[in-house]
């Protein structure tokens, strides 16, 4: 008897993790077929290549917040493959950064740390580079701002220390990465006021985002933007998550609810879009009606009103 419901349960996880092994292959599928859609001629890149496609993008970064441009170069090159992995070519992500609570963008999922880890899609590289440095512009990186912003070696040993990566030997490949290509003819000097005024701007930056760094930075399996819990009352009140189009939140005309007034939801609202309409934070809402999830029902009724 305990044979044949062990078998039973084996054949039910095998049913279950097939189901979403396809579900994660078809939202692949269509990133990779707008991502051909939208750059129909898109080439495989040198290394060569890829420095002098991004080179502007990283000195525009590092002269804006600190980070030397040879490490952004050295990092992008490293992680994605010189532009040539599935992650760069169909989800324009070329640092491996993962979906968090905060995402509001696409997914793209393939093997990491987990089976199916839920990765960043970006419109463009450029934005992808852009969400690299406010990637480092918190506590654990903090001590690295205060570097010269042409100390390459330093960030490298700095990046390591503070955990961005797990191999030991990842200073070493930066570095050699960064003098094979002499990447460092891209970092930039600075006056000792032009630091201080970085200094300045990145630090303010940083202890603002601290209340909310574990939001930023923790990964998530699916992006909230894509997930609403529906009831198939046809057949039973479970709910069920389905996964809509991600986007931006629809631009409605809502009128303002009067105090005491109470919101239907609508299918395809989450959170985060009726925040926005409704000017009022996401815990807030969870906190007037008592949520204790991110996800609501159709039908559900919302107070919106402090």
């Amino acid at each position: 008897m305990n044979h044949k419901v062990l078998l039973l349960l084996a054949a039910t996880v095998l049913f279950f993790s097939a189901c979403s092994s396809r579900k994660y292959s078809r939202n692949n599928k269509q990133i990779e077929k707008a991502a051909g859609k939208s750059n129909p001629n898109a080439r495989s890149y040198t290394t060569v290549n890829y420095i002098e496609a991004f080179k502007d993008v990283a000195i525009e970064e590092m002269n804006a917040f600190g980070i030397p441009a040879s490490i952004t170069l050295a990092q992008g090159i490293i992680e994605s493959g010189s532009g040539n992995s599935s992650l760069a070519k169909y989800a324009n992500n070329h640092f491996g950064i993962k979906c968090t609570s905060d995402w509001r963008g696409k997914a793209y999922y393939k093997d990491d740390d987990k089976q199916n880890d839920c990765f960043r899609v970006y419109k463009d590289a450029r934005e992808s580079y852009k969400d690299h440095s406010a990637f480092l512009r918190r506590k654990r990186y903090s001590a690295l701002f205060e570097l010269d912003k042409n100390d390459y070696k330093n960030w490298a040993y700095g990046l390591k220390k503070a955990g961005y990566a797990t191999n030991p030997q990842y200073p070493n490949l930066l570095i050699n990465t960064i003098e094979k290509y002499q990447l460092y003819q891209y970092d930039q000097s600075e006056t000792e006021r032009e630091k201080l005024k970085r200094e300045d701007k990145v630090f303010s930056e940083i202890n603002a985002n601290i209340p909310q760094e574990k939001k930023k930075f923790t990964p998530v399996p699916t992006p909230p933007s894509k997930e609403v819990i529906v009831v198939d009352t046809t057949k039973s009140d479970t709910p069920r998550v389905v996964y809509i189009p991600s986007g931006k939140p629809p631009v409605t005309s809502e009128q303002p609810l009067a105090s005491g007034d109470s919101y239907i939801v609508k299918k395809g609202d989450t959170l985060y879009n009726l925040s926005k309409r409704f000017n009022i934070s996401i815990d807030d809402i969870k906190l007037l009606n008592n949520l204790n999830e991110d996800g609501i029902k159709i039908g559900q009724k919302l107070i919106l009103v402090k």
